[in-house]
């Protein structure tokens, strides 16, 4: 039965321990740069005693009812106040990793907000380095090396003329301060990262510029030249031609709308005789009858005579002007 207890109380003492770190938020900042702790004013009253404290023994910061925050003279300068018994910490350094609780004080102190701080360097940069090349005219394998300040990786790379793999697989490690040093193949390019939770850097290397397999063909420089030349020549001889004919044919349909077809010109004296002979013929001309004697004849002397034949005179008016 004692045994039975026992194992309770340690199982209940293990359950506390295993639920007290979900108390808290995991914060990673860099060195050097500022955070924000915030507190949820749901459960504080105005009445109650609210402090800040660093791994549960240093006091940052206290706010009682009706009186001036005191900040601790430790962090004087390096706390800022917000509304809400919320504070910002500034320019973090590596011996301010830690947990940070803000606490009511009541009959017992109780935690309303937690946050475990992580200060982190930023990561040094890396090196990719292709150690040797090896090939044959169906595949090339590459040896590399990942190095960052204090540590490096290897891995080899094997391609053929269409695809490329990472013998076992992505190679990573974990060094210094969390840090991880990552070397792996994506799209054609191998990728070196050095990186934690505020900083990254990376280095990459294009397989085809150093594996002859997956090089492209060169490029004739000379032949793409002539041909460039060849094309601009094409070009200008069609444009030449399409201006020669539209200039051509705009040439001979302004010949044919300007002809001008001329007049035979006759004479200045055929031209007045032809005018007489017109003003002869106008229908001004008038016709006089001249007859016999239109007294009274005895038909006794007409006898046996055979009469006169009818004579006609023709009486011209006068000619008008040509130039009326």
């Amino acid at each position: 039965m004692e045994l039975v207890v026992l194992l309770c109380a340690v199982s209940l003492l293990y359950s506390c321990e295993a639920q007290e770190p979900s108390a808290v938020t995991p914060v990673f900042v860099k060195k050097g740069e500022d955070v924000l702790l915030n507190v949820t004013t749901a459960d504080v009253s105005t009445e109650d005693i609210v402090s800040w404290k660093f791994n549960k023994t240093v006091n940052l910061v206290r706010f009682l009812p009706g009186r001036k925050p005191k900040v601790s003279d430790d962090y004087s300068g390096r706390i800022e106040l917000l509304e809400n018994y919320s504070l910002k910490l500034k320019n973090l350094q590596e011996a301010d990793s830690g947990v940070y609780t803000a606490v009511v004080s009541e009959d017992k102190e109780k935690q309303i907000t937690g946050h475990k701080i992580t200060v982190q360097d930023p990561v040094s940069p890396v090196n990719l380095s292709v150690d040797s090349v090896s090939n044959s005219s169906d595949w090339c394998n590459l040896t590399v090396s990942c190095r960052a300040q204090d540590s490096h990786i290897n891995s080899t790379f094997r391609c053929d003329t269409h695809t490329c793999s990472q013998e076992g697989g992505e190679r990573s490690q974990v060094i210094h301060s969390a840090a991880d040093l990552h070397v792996y193949l994506s799209k054609g390019s191998i990728i070196c990262n050095h990186s934690n939770q505020v900083s990254w850097t990376k280095d990459i290397k294009i397989i085809k510029n150093v594996c002859p397999l997956l090089a492209e063909p060169a490029i004739n420089v000379t032949a793409l030249i002539l041909g460039v030349i060849a094309v601009v020549l094409i070009c200008i001889l069609i444009v030449a031609a399409v201006r020669f004919f539209s200039k051509r044919e705009k040439n001979e349909r302004e010949s044919r709308e300007n002809t001008v077809y001329e007049v035979p010109q006759v004479g200045h004296r055929a031209l007045r005789q032809s005018e007489s002979e017109v003003i002869g013929l106008s229908p001004n001309s008038t016709y006089c009858l001249v007859g016999p004697h239109t007294g009274t004849v005895d038909s006794s002397m007409t006898r046996g005579t055979t009469l006169p034949e009818s004579l006609y005179a023709q009486v011209d008016k006068p000619a008008r002007s040509l130039n009326k």
